[in-house]
């Protein structure tokens, strides 16, 4: 940087330029200007865990604004379409039975929709037996427009239930079960797992800052187990550039469970123009059995120095002591995967090392040899005492899916019994209204048959026969339209 005029900047040694505490060097697009920057995304809170399985497509993540993506996923991955779709269809009809009845009242019985009336009765096939009566009356069988309503909309219910219950019989037919059991060493010997652990120190640092490892320690310090190991036999170190800042790549190729623990340490020292000087860390660690790329367990998430002090004030690493990261790997056993053997690795700790938080400290510090570097170490704990068996058990039988079809039918016909027998005890008009109905749709049988009868005659008898008229217009007394007409 030649000039401190851009903002969160300030001078150091007279001649060069730093970024405030809590803010790193961020180069544009063109890699030709750029400007401070705050530690990209949050801290703890930004974690992402994965069980087997690949990790969660992250290219829908633009909807967020708009649709959560979680709510997204139930409803697509979930019984909550199937029952809004019934739902849908339930209100749909009732909505047309409503119309029906209000639109299709005609006392001769000739309206398109008076028929459609007619036919919602005809449907009436759970409740024509059990409709309202009055004390001392015989129940008869009948079909109302009202029942054949119920009917089918105890059959829309029943059919939307039925569907979400066959859904969770195919898709949630069994749970999945955790077991924990001790461990020994050949079930330990068992677990052969590639594992990778990318860490990125977000700064405005280079790979040519960094001063990469060389050896590992084992055991517990202090005690009799403790050993000091060449770094290359056991893991691959690299180092690669990216916009964020170095990262740090260990990977490990058929590892097996050792019985202690690993530290492998780095750091980044100061070159000049380049002071050693960070925000945070980004991770993103892997592990998979060997052989096997489909399934993968992971953890990856975002560091700074917020972790469990919350003051407000954005701080920056550099200094001697060391910001330690502590990952543990759990080993699991997949029963229900073709036993599929993987370790989960899991962040359990983060122990900040040398931090500033005001521009006077910092300044200092970039002035101080002494303290031109950032140290992190990658302390791997194994939980080699127990395992976690995960298997599949059956939990939906032949037997429990009937018993359900059963209670669903006895549901869905229950309410829709009691919402008739309520609707028909309060409004006394829908008690009567198949006797109603039955009388319209006979006059106007009645109607049509006459008309049918006088059809008959006037093509029987020709109409000069049947309607003589003299000159004043008058009917003959014994005329035979005459007698029609007066015995009609």
């Amino acid at each position: 940087m030649a000039s401190c005029a851009a903002a969160r900047t300030f001078a150091y040694n007279a001649t060069l330029c730093a970024c405030d505490p809590g803010y790193y060097y961020l180069l544009s697009g063109n890699g030709t200007t750029g400007s401070c920057a705050p530690m990209p995304g949050g801290g703890w809170g930004d974690w992402q865990v994965g069980a087997v399985g690949a990790p969660r497509n992250q290219s829908l993540y633009f909807l967020a604004p708009v649709l959560s993506i979680d709510v997204l996923r139930r409803l697509t991955q979930s019984q909550a379409v199937l029952l809004m779709v019934a739902l849908a269809t339930l209100l749909a009809w009732f909505a047309f039975c409503a119309a029906a009845r209000f639109a299709g009242r005609d006392p001769r019985g000739e309206k398109r929709m008076f028929r459609a009336r007619y036919w919602v009765s005809r449907l009436d096939f759970l409740f024509d037996n059990s409709h309202w009566a009055g004390d001392q009356q015989v129940l008869r069988k009948r079909k109302t427009e009202l029942g054949g309503t119920c009917s089918v909309a105890s059959l829309i219910i029943f059919t939307g239930l039925l569907t979400v219950l066959l859904y969770q019989a195919i898709k949630r037919r069994s749970i999945e079960m955790h077991q924990v059991k001790p461990a020994n060493a050949p079930d330990l010997l068992s677990f052969v797992n590639d594992l990778e652990f990318h860490i990125t120190t977000v700064s405005s640092m280079s790979c040519a800052q960094a001063v990469p490892p060389s050896t590992f320690a084992m055991g517990t310090p202090g005690f009799m187990d403790f050993r000091v190991v060449s770094l290359p036999t056991l893991f691959t170190y690299s180092c690669t550039n990216t916009s964020n800042g170095p990262s740090i790549k260990l990977s490990c190729n058929e590892c097996r469970i050792p019985p202690r623990d690993h530290y492998v340490s780095w750091q980044f020292v100061d070159l000049p123009g380049q002071p050693a000087t960070a925000v945070g860390f980004q991770f993103n660690l892997t592990a998979k059995q060997h052989g096997d790329s489909k399934h993968v367990s992971f953890v990856s998430g975002m560091m700074n120095s917020d972790g469990y002090i919350d003051d407000g004030k954005m701080k920056t690493f550099r200094g001697r002591d060391s910001n330690v990261l502590k990952i543990q790997l759990f080993p699991q056993i997949y029963n229900n995967l073709g036993n599929l053997r993987i370790l989960q690795p899991l962040v359990q700790d983060f122990t900040q090392g040398s931090v500033f938080s005001d521009v006077g400290s910092l300044n200092a510090s970039l002035q101080n040899p002494r303290d031109g570097v950032v140290n992190a170490t990658l302390y791997i704990s194994y939980l080699p005492d127990y395992i976690v068996e995960i298997s599949n058990e059956s939990v939906v039988g032949p037997v429990s899916v009937l018993a359900s079809i059963g209670g669903l039918y006895a549901f869905s016909v229950a309410i829709c019994l009691c919402f008739m027998a309520q609707c028909e005890a309060r409004i006394k008009k829908l008690r009567d209204e198949d006797t109603r109905m039955l009388k319209i749709l006979s006059k106007r049988r009645a109607r049509r048959n006459w008309d049918k009868v006088r059809k008959f005659v006037m093509y029987t008898w020709c109409p000069s026969n049947l309607d003589p008229t003299d000159t004043s217009g008058k009917k003959p007394e014994g005329s035979v339209i005459h007698s029609l007409l007066s015995f009609a």
